[in-house]
């Protein structure tokens, strides 16, 4: 999930009664000015955030830093410089408010179709910032900037900023119900505030003003997903805005996509999960209801006549089409995305969704997910959270039959609500697996909550018991690693524009933070954050993905200190991250590292399906090099794409023993209609998009993403949270049966004596010779995966065609010890012991996955 752009209106100028108006004021355009000046630029998500930047600066802030940590435009790892540009080359906006700016003045917040800019006059002779990343800057605004950011629609950020400026008690952010209840509460002051406004028409004599209250109170409508409500109110807006182009086409599209979301929620897409084909090349199965898909096509249609060029709404059109079941027949030729541009070039297999008929009918926000056995039962258990501050968690647990069934409420997670991530661990070495629930992400801090596994199938929230619970801060992410390799595991969370900490666990099972003490509680908007020994020494490392800026890599000093070796090390990261992870791609015994770009954008996703050049930054392969440094293999790999990944792991889903990728793709506005994206590793060469050809192409929003062979027949299947950051965009949860691929594997579960009893960082060495007499060793370090997402502990090790194990090594970094066995049988589950002698067979019998429809509801 991410922050909304490019917004229609923020509830927040209502409320604080800021000047800031949602469309231009008057048609009217200044003269061109022909001198020049030298500027910097920092461009951030909402007018709030930026008047508080702003106030900032005028403290004394540097701009440059902040520039790095928190602006959007491409110019952040240049400290913002745009360079000596004509006035005339800037967009009317900005032109105005440059104009007379005096060396080293400010701007006031200026809307730009890429978020709100502050602007600084520089001297001539400024240059950039000789520690600041170099990073190609934008041309200078005059089209809105490098990366046209995606339309809003949903209201997500409207909410959050009514939510922020609501009264609230102290300590509020402690207790879930109450965080339940003032989200409510703010939402109605909200609506109460605009209809008011409204209603007196004091203060909007000005149709343009009258347009953007419309457009306000049709937001909180479209976030509560009361479409029809939300369109009623767009269209008042646009019989306000229809003689001022600037404010007619945003209105006109937002309107094609409230049509064209309220066509999937009203024929089942979300709660059922039956829709079109995305991305089959062809629609010929559509909605059974059209009406509203067809008013999306009118108004896409409108908007395009004056805008032809206008990728993001191309997209839209021709996906309202393929709703309709009239893709690609029926598109305009001029709008037409061509069918081969959406293809698999390699076929894996269709991978079928079952969730409904296993018994999974999980339906949700954005959230996160933990496959693994919390029980002890030998079957595994599916966790999933929601950032709904009034949802509780949900525990599906496997029955006889293979069925899952609902047990949340058993295992004492009733009352745990929210939540946008969750990951487990073995905290307390009690052989248990504990659930770490992680809130705020995007929002106002709220309270994380670590929940004790009793082992007998209930948990106990012991977070504040243990130290965890202050102070509330804003994060989705965290890593469970034993950093001083006492054998009890520590905990590294990274936060959003406050300190990330580290929290060591003491003797007695509380957390101390240790951040600043170990050098990495920098402050940045850190949205990933992943543990792994990349420099084989022994000691584990920790990166941090960031919004802003470059990322950061902490290697282990081994004396309970770090190093950041980011920039030195050469994984600087895409400028804009997400979710990363330590894992080993080419099979070469060191650990590589991935990084998401998040650009919102749905433009830029499109041109990638086009192979049209990328104005973003794509997403990051690091292929270490063994000597302490890495090489970025992106191109390479075939990887320089731009997915706008959120939740993603990483797994095996042919069995070939080279790991695979899925990422979860979209952020909170509805315009953000865009396939989750399965890419398959190709020998450890090069990566391949097979998204159309497994039919995983899901088009709502992707998050918490878990690979398991959740039926014990060999093969990972894909389980995945979808749904978006609105109750307008609840969504049901996705279960992709693996197709199988007839390749070997073998399942190994880890248990730490003198390492953590998860194993977490443990090492393991499968080397195995084929038919041919080929030799390769695979290599997998005990995880639960992605930054956003968590797969089993338990390692499923593909093998590939006719193979025979040689040797399985396994290191253990606590004790610094290994042990080998050889000439162990290929297609079982096995448990390994720290120390033991030998191995334990598991037998475990395969579990059905319910049963495909007749005719699978992704196949046109």
């Amino acid at each position: 999930m991410a922050p909304a752009s490019r917004v229609l209106g923020v509830v927040a100028a209502v409320l604080a009664v800021l000047a800031r108006p949602a469309f231009p004021q008057s048609s009217a355009q200044p003269s061109p000015r022909t001198d020049e000046v030298s500027l910097r630029i920092l461009v951030l998500e909402t007018a709030d955030e930026a008047l508080r930047v702003r106030e900032e600066l005028q403290l004394g802030a540097n701009f440059v830093a902040l520039a790095v940590v928190r602006s959007v435009d491409p110019s952040a790892r240049n400290g913002g410089w745009l360079g000596r540009l004509s006035l005339s080359s800037l967009r009317p906006g900005l032109r105005e408010a440059v104009s007379g700016l005096a060396v080293g003045e400010l701007s006031g917040v200026v809307q730009i179709p890429t978020g709100f800019a502050i602007v600084q006059v520089v001297a001539d002779r400024e240059e950039p910032s000789r520690d600041v990343a170099p990073a190609a800057v934008s041309p200078g605004l005059a089209a809105g900037g490098s990366v046209k950011i995606a339309m809003d629609v949903g209201g997500f950020a409207d909410a959050t900023e009514a939510l922020r400026q609501f009264p609230k008690n102290a300590g509020w952010e402690q207790d879930l119900q109450t965080i339940c209840r003032l989200r409510s509460q703010s939402l109605d002051a909200a609506r109460r505030t605009i209809e008011g406004r409204l209603a007196s028409g004091a203060d909007l004599t000005d149709p343009l003003d009258r347009a953007q209250a419309h457009v306000l109170l049709g937001q909180l409508d479209a976030f509560q997903g009361r479409m029809a409500e939300a369109i009623a109110s767009w269209e008042r807006a646009l019989t306000h805005a229809e003689a001022v182009p600037e404010a007619r086409l945003p209105v006109l599209e937002a309107l094609g996509i409230a049509h064209l979301q309220k066509a999937a929620i009203d024929n089942g897409a979300f709660e059922t999960g039956v829709e079109p084909c995305l991305l089959c090349g062809s629609g010929r199965q559509g909605f059974a209801a059209t009406g509203d898909a067809e008013h999306a096509v009118d108004y896409f249609s409108r908007y395009l006549a004056e805008r032809p060029d206008d990728l993001e709404v191309r997209w839209l059109l021709n996906l309202a089409y393929m709703t309709l079941g009239r893709y690609p027949d029926a598109v305009p030729p001029a709008h037409l995305l061509e069918p081969a541009a959406l293809r698999s070039v390699e076929d894996v297999g269709r991978f079928i969704d079952v969730a409904r008929d296993s018994g999974l009918t999980s339906f949700s926000l954005a959230g996160g997910i933990i496959v693994d056995d919390l029980d002890g039962d030998g079957r595994f258990e599916v966790v999933t959270s929601s950032m709904d501050g009034c949802a509780p968690m949900r525990l599906f647990r496997r029955s006889d039959s293979g069925l899952f069934v609902e047990a949340a409420a058993e295992a004492g997670l009733g009352g745990q609500l929210g939540g946008l991530n969750i990951v487990q661990a073995d905290y307390d070495n009690n052989g248990c697996p504990d659930i770490l629930v992680l809130r705020g992400g995007w929002e106002p801090a709220q309270r994380n909550s670590l929940l004790r596994n009793d082992c007998r199938g209930t948990f106990t929230d012991v977070t504040a018991q243990v130290g965890l619970a202050e102070p509330a801060t804003s994060t989705q992410t965290a890593a469970w690693t034993d950093y001083d390799n006492d054998g009890r595991l520590d905990l590294f969370v990274g936060n959003e524009d406050v300190p990330a900490q580290l929290f060591r666990q003491q003797p007695d099972g509380t957390f101390v933070d240790v951040a600043a003490d170990a050098g990495v509680a920098r402050s940045a908007f850190t949205k990933g954050v992943a543990a792994g020994d990349y420099d084989n020494d022994g000691w584990p490392d920790l990166y941090v993905s960031n919004m802003g800026g470059r990322n950061f890599l902490y290697r282990n000093d081994g004396d309970g200190t770090f190093t950041e070796l980011g920039q030195a090390a050469g994984v600087p990261g895409p400028g804009r991250g997400f979710p990363t992870w330590f894992f080993d791609y080419d099979n070469d015994g060191w650990q590589d590292l991935f990084v998401a770009s998040y650009f919102i954008s749905v433009e830029e996703t499109a041109r990638t399906y086009l192979g049209l050049p990328a104005s973003a930054n794509t997403l990051k392969l690091y292929r270490n090099l063994g000597d302490g440094s890495f090489e970025d293999v992106t191109r390479r790999t075939g990887l320089d794409k731009v997915f706008m990944a959120m939740g993603a792991n990483f797994g095996d889903i042919d069995n070939d023993g080279f790991l695979d990728l899925y990422l979860g793709t979209g952020n909170p506005s509805y315009a953000s209609m865009l396939p989750n994206v399965l890419l398959r590793n190709r020998g450890g060469t090069s990566f391949v998009d097979v998204t159309a050809s497994s039919g995983t192409g899901e088009w709502h929003k992707g998050h918490g993403v878990a690979f398991v062979d959740l039926d014990d027949d060999g093969d990972d299947e894909l389980v995945t949270v979808i749904g978006g950051a609105t109750p307008g965009d609840a969504h049901a949860l996705r279960l992709y049966r693996n197709p199988g691929h007839g390749h070997d594997w073998i399942n190994l579960t880890l248990i730490g004596q003198r390492t953590n009893r998860s194993a977490i960082g443990a090492r393991i060495a499968v080397t195995l010779e084929d038919a041919s007499g080929h030799r390769r060793t695979v290599h997998r370090t005990v995880g639960s995966g992605g930054s956003f997402g968590a797969s089993p502990l338990r390692q499923h090790v593909g093998l590939g065609p006719e193979a025979r194990i040689e040797a399985i090594d396994i290191w253990w970094p606590t004790s610094g010890t290994r042990q080998r066995f050889t000439d162990v049988d290929v297609n079982q589950s096995i448990e390994i012991a720290e120390l033991a002698p030998d191995y334990i067979r598991v037998d475990r019998q395969p579990l059905p996955l319910g049963d495909p429809p007749e005719e699978p509801a992704h196949v046109p």
